[in-house]
């Protein structure tokens, strides 16, 4: 799977259903939603990738998170009443559930563990981003892409340290999730390598 969130279902399926929940399905490249739109729905992803995106002015993305089947999305604002900080855009073909805001809440009210559920994965994307600006304002390229990579193995796939980890990200996605150049990830990516801290077997590089 390509990773970057929990590999957890949020809220099960048939409970989405039973709260009415509408499927919308997208193409390859589409935006469901804009940054600064305001937030009306609870997303989650049924079949597919969301990324949340942001460009700078230069016209460069930056990555905010990338989620796949299971995972929900643009939280935060529901509950703040805040526009939405980043797109979203459907990396492949996408199906997500959408369910009204105000339904979503009394979803939570009649089901405290799915209340706990979404607590704790708010809190597993706060430390995600904390750590990530750590990184990105203070250490080299290399210390980044590890950190990047082991995170991703041992707090989003669950594996120990010690077990061989396959990265599906793209050198491309390595490097708008840590601001780097895609250049600076290969040359890098390379190096580490070099050093026993990467594999590379066949252009996939395993940790």
């Amino acid at each position: 799977m390509p990773l970057w969130q929990p590999v957890i279902k949020m809220i099960g399926e048939d409970v989405l259903l039973a709260f009415d929940a509408r499927i919308i399905s997208l193409k390859k490249g589409e935006t469901l939603f804009y940054e600064g739109d305001t937030a009306r729905y609870f997303y989650q992803v049924k079949v597919g990738e969301i990324k949340m995106n942001n460009f700078n002015d230069e016209g460069k993305e930056f990555i905010q998170s990338i989620f796949t089947a299971g995972n929900s999305f643009g939280e935060p604002p529901l509950f703040i009443n805040k526009p939405y900080p980043a797109n979203a855009v459907a990396i492949t073909d996408t199906q997500v559930y959408a369910l009204a805001k105000e339904v979503f809440f009394e979803l939570l009210l009649q089901n405290p563990q799915v209340h706990l559920s979404i607590t704790e994965n708010l809190a597993q994307r706060l430390y995600f981003k904390s750590v990530m600006a750590s990184e990105i304002s203070s250490q080299e390229p290399e210390h980044r892409i590890l950190k990047l990579i082991d995170y991703f193995k041992e707090n989003v796939n669950r594996l120990k340290p010690s077990d061989k980890y396959k990265v599906e990200l793209t050198r491309q996605q390595i490097a708008d999730l840590t601001g780097l150049r895609v250049e600076t990830v290969i040359r890098s990516i390379k190096a580490l390598e070099k050093k026993g801290l990467l594999i590379i077997e066949d252009r996939k590089v395993y940790r």
